[in-house]
């Protein structure tokens, strides 16, 4: 229906331009999960998304990248997966059991599998700026922007501004009182024309007016 807002199983919702692709219905592997209207930038096209952002990803070692509603991602974004890991508690960190040959004998599992950070999480309506590199085990929480070419080692709070590499928070875009009273409206939840109805509160600075709306 018209002016009810884009349908989230769209590849590529905007008309002559190409480069932006919703990636839910892009994406078909089970251990990436991304949630509706999530988009990604790229001159060269959103469809590779996968291939070319999700470094490192082996269905065998089990962690997932979860991202979430509303989240826009910039060209060249990379997300580093726990397959980049190498074992470190040794003297060398070269992975001589992956060349075979007589090399993966007496190799210990457990000191590779110690490396292993456990899932990515990216929240609801994040913006991931251009050429940011997230790494393994790193949750971003909802309503955070990534500066361009930043590197994420750490979490990073909700509605926080995190830059640099390492990346630290350089700023929270609004005060702790706010960022609680987001996070429980939690409009990225709301049905496609509720949200569609209240875009003018959503795009605004009013907590009181959004919470109105809720």
């Amino acid at each position: 229906m018209e002016g009810s807002g884009p349908r989230p199983e769209i590849k590529h919702p905007i008309p002559m331009h190409p480069r932006v692709g919703f990636l839910k219905p892009l994406i078909n592997r089970p251990n990436i999960e991304i949630g509706d209207f999530t988009y990604y930038d790229d001159p060269d096209g959103p469809d590779a998304f996968a291939e070319k952002c999700v470094l490192h990803h082996y269905e065998f070692i089990g962690d997932r990248l979860v991202i979430g509603k509303f989240t826009a991602i910039a060209e060249g974004a990379r997300f580093i997966m726990n397959g980049a890991n190498h074992a470190m508690s040794g003297f060398s960190t070269y992975p001589f059991n992956i060349f075979g040959a007589g090399w993966e004998e007496g190799f210990d599992e457990t000191t590779w599998e110690r490396e292993l950070r456990g899932d990515t999480v990216i929240g609801n309506d994040v913006w991931i700026g251009m050429e940011a590199v997230v790494m393994p085990g790193v949750t971003i929480g909802d309503g955070a922007i990534v500066a361009a070419r930043s590197v994420v080692t750490h979490d990073v709070p909700p509605y926080a501004i995190a830059a640099g590499n390492a990346a630290r928070v350089v700023k929270m875009r609004f005060d702790k009182q706010t960022v609680r009273r987001l996070l429980a409206v939690a409009w990225w939840d709301w049905p496609v024309d509720k949200i569609t109805r209240n875009l003018d509160a959503i795009r605004g600075a009013d907590i009181d007016r959004l919470e109105r709306s809720a």
